[in-house]
């Protein structure tokens, strides 16, 4: 896990895929993290396995895979069949299961008013996943305000279009951003 920190502090674009078959080829070599935000159940192990051959540390998010129940089962099917670095998810029974049998865990958290901020901190503190992935990326106070009250390394995702947005979510205390936005891959 601290390979991982150490990764994103110096590498700090993780490149968030949505459509391997599109997405695969513009992946700069400098992306050390990518995030396989979409996939099923009869291509994730082959995509895994393309961009670990690219010399990627792999996360899949495990609620968006096709054809995968949402559950231990699968869990432990993605350690063992798939073998990703880690998993991103927003249930954190899972994440704390993952995380019980090896798996880097990134709990996905939505802020979106006063509650989920409380909501999300109590999360954290219970389950103690090993990244938190806030979304959307683009409000610097809650990540500041969140990097305060957790241990965790923040990585923010979501709505980051610029340039500017990304070093204000790193100054607010990100280790990390995650985009689906291609031009920002190159940063």
């Amino acid at each position: 896990m601290k390979k991982t920190k150490n990764i994103m502090i110096e590498n700090p674009i993780i490149a968030a895929i949505r459509h391997f078959h599109s997405d695969v080829d513009n992946i700069p070599s400098d992306i050390e993290i990518v995030f396989l935000l979409s996939s099923s159940i009869l291509t994730v192990s082959d995509e895994v396995n393309c961009l670990k051959d690219l010399g990627k540390k792999v996360f899949v998010h495990i609620d968006l895979i096709d054809g995968l129940g949402r559950d231990i089962t699968a869990v432990n099917y993605i350690n063992d069949v798939v073998q990703p670095d880690g998993i991103i998810s927003t249930k954190n029974n899972l994440l704390r299961h993952a995380r019980d049998i090896g798996l880097i865990t990134v709990q996905r958290l939505f802020l979106i008013d006063s509650l989920s901020f409380d909501t999300g901190i109590n999360i954290i503190k219970n389950y103690k996943p090993d990244f938190v992935e806030v979304m959307p990326g683009i409000i610097p106070s809650a990540i500041s305000s969140l990097s305060k009250k957790i241990d965790q390394p923040i990585i923010a995702g979501g709505m980051l279009n610029k340039k500017e947005e990304i070093i204000q979510a790193l100054n607010a205390g990100a280790t990390a951003i995650s985009t689906t936005n291609r031009n920002l891959w190159v940063l």
